[in-house]
């Protein structure tokens, strides 16, 4: 059984890293919260699947997306691992994947698992709807949109 304000302890840790690291850009907290061997087992293409690919990836997106931020509609803990369904939103002011900036509203769905171990994030697997995003940047209707 595992003991529930090791869970909270956990959720929190992840909530931290997507509201204040991703929504505000506080890389200071990013150093603290992340292992400094961590790994990411789905990384984005282009990206190193450590600390810093992450870092990279992050600013980014929040080059790319002004106000970008996420809202989490649910986290469950399993052992050490914090799944988490989220929202993210902004809009496109700068380049993403070639795209110039449109001023779009933006919107895509994201799942991730991060273990956390000892206050820090030390593996992520996730999946996100970028293919929603980019038909939101060309504006074309399609799937996930609305």
């Amino acid at each position: 059984m595992v003991d529930h304000s090791i869970s909270e302890e956990a959720k929190a840790v992840v909530r931290k890293n997507t509201e204040v690291v991703q929504g505000e850009g506080d890389w200071d907290l990013f150093d603290e919260l992340f292992a400094d061997d961590f790994v990411d087992h789905t990384p984005q293409s282009g990206v190193s699947a450590d600390k810093d690919g992450v870092r990279i990836l992050y600013k980014g997106l929040r080059a790319a997306f002004s106000d970008f931020h996420a809202v989490i509609h649910w986290q469950s803990v399993e052992g050490d691992l914090v799944t988490t369904y989220k929202v993210y939103h902004g809009t496109h002011s700068g380049t993403f994947f070639g795209i110039a900036p449109t001023g779009r509203k933006i919107r895509f769905e994201a799942v991730d698992a991060m273990r956390v171990r000892n206050g820090k994030i030390t593996d992520h697997w996730g999946v996100g709807n970028l293919y929603s995003l980019v038909q939101q940047i060309k504006g074309e209707d399609g799937p996930g949109i609305g």
